[in-house]
């Protein structure tokens, strides 16, 4: 029995350190692995429809004497990373700064959810006196182009073309042979050119007469610009002719100028435009007098400050503010 026994305590011994080696991997992991909190600020609004993303916002993580910081994208958006070793459901206070904005101070848990912060706007004075009133922007909406590919219909291109071959032919290892392998075969290559400036759409490759069951299409494919169609067919048979068509087209790039109209809340203007607009600009009537000003890279507007951001459909998302003296009609 006293082998028994021996063999008892071996096992619980092996066990209990099993365990204790998981346990310090779990100590360790909890240790080293870090938890990124992601959330939004915005404007608080009775309104949805005026609950507007907030830039630049400073944010702080504190969690002890553990402390961590990021700012807000021009969407609202933040993502924080904690230090390593915090664990779910520590306490965790989230302060949101921002010059325009009432200070913002969330007791929270660490925990795998959403975090959303609401700003209250500092109230700004614009006083409208007789000698100073406000100026007013009405009749606002964008305008910007986009390249406009357009077809021009120059005709088609009908080429035939024979792959010579001699039929029942073994292959014997030498290629080209049939797809099978068995039987000698024969490729043969054309090509046509479109013209300058033009190119091939709706290309076809057809075998017109022969032992067509035993020949087929090898590669149809177009130059990088579509000008220049090559093709090439595989006979195993007898001789085959094959035909070839395609649609000649001369493309026409143009700019196309197109109007978009923004959405106003309150004091805010937002609207979107496509990733391949261009040049775009903002006609407004600045106290009954029609202005257009253009917005460039730094989105400079003498009545409003713009930002802009690119959203995940690569849509860009435009948001101005009206400066203080100016409102919306």
């Amino acid at each position: 029995m006293p082998g028994a026994r021996w063999k008892v305590a071996t096992g619980f011994l092996i066990i209990a350190g099993f365990a204790a080696f998981i346990v310090m991997i779990v100590i360790h992991v909890r240790r080293t692995f870090q938890i990124t909190l992601q959330g939004a600020v915005m404007r608080q609004d009775k309104d949805p429809d005026k609950e507007l993303p907030i830039a630049n916002v400073q944010i702080t993580a504190i969690s002890g004497s553990r402390i961590s910081k990021t700012t807000s994208d021009p969407s609202g958006f933040f993502a924080i990373t904690l230090p390593r070793g915090l664990r779910r459901r520590e306490p965790l206070q989230l302060i949101f700064r921002h010059p325009d904005y009432r200070p913002l101070d969330l007791n929270e848990f660490v925990q795998y959810k959403l975090y959303v912060a609401h700003m209250q706007a500092i109230p700004t004075e614009r006083p409208a006196t007789p000698s100073h009133p406000e100026i007013l922007v009405a009749n606002v909406h964008v305008r910007y182009s986009v390249k406009s590919t357009t077809e021009v219909d120059v005709g088609s291109a009908v080429k035939t073309f024979q792959v010579v071959n001699t039929g029942n032919i073994p292959c014997r290892r030498q290629t080209p042979c049939s797809p099978d392998g068995k039987w000698k075969a024969a490729i043969t290559s054309t090509s046509l050119d479109a013209g300058q400036g033009n190119e091939f759409h709706n290309v076809r490759a057809t075998c017109l007469a022969g032992p067509c069951p035993f020949a087929k299409v090898e590669s149809d494919h177009l130059s990088r610009d579509g000008r220049v169609l090559n093709v090439a067919a595989r006979d195993w048979s007898d001789t085959v002719t094959f035909l070839v068509e395609a649609e000649v087209v001369h493309p026409m790039v143009s700019d196309m100028v197109r109007d978009s109209y923004p959405v106003i809340f309150g004091r805010s203007l937002s609207f979107s435009l496509p990733s391949s607009a261009e040049g775009p600009s903002i006609e407004a009537e600045i106290n009954g007098q029609p202005i257009v000003f253009p917005l460039g890279p730094d989105l400079l507007l003498g009545w409003a400050q713009c930002t802009l951001e690119m959203s995940k459909q690569e849509n860009k998302v435009y948001r101005c503010e009206l400066k203080p003296g100016y409102g919306f009609k």
